[in-house]
């Protein structure tokens, strides 16, 4: 299992990697829960939450849930955790960057996501 001060400093290395540009209005920054997270509409221990765009009383944040990421991943390396972080925190920051560009259609990230939670519950109707 990867120690939060590992998960930490990888974070921090894949936050390097983006352009300033990106960080423009994010207020909250990014911060490290502890959290394990399972959407409310999930049909089990199933589906877990990595990360989350926030907004709330115009703080705009991204949240990274290490709890997730530790049941998810428990024998992940420190290679194999940068690789899956770095998919979860750029699809963060694309939110972030849509949320900021007023881009809410049926191309959006939000929609892709809402189309996989719908296909999700589809598969777990009874």
């Amino acid at each position: 299992m990867i120690s939060t001060e590992a998960y930490k400093a990888i974070i921090s290395d894949l936050m390097d990697e983006l352009p300033e540009a990106f960080y423009r209005d994010l207020t909250g920054g990014v911060i490290l829960s502890e959290a394990l997270v399972i959407p409310d509409y999930a049909k089990g221990n199933d589906l877990y939450t990595l990360g989350q765009y926030q907004v709330c009383y115009g703080v705009r944040q991204i949240v990274m849930f290490k709890g997730s990421f530790d049941r998810l991943y428990p024998n992940a390396d420190a290679s194999e955790a940068r690789g899956i972080l770095r998919g979860v925190l750029r699809h963060e920051f694309r939110h972030h960057i849509e949320f900021l560009g007023g881009i809410r259609n049926s191309s959006s990230l939000e929609a892709e996501d809402e189309r996989q939670k719908q296909a999700y519950l589809a598969r777990h109707s009874d």
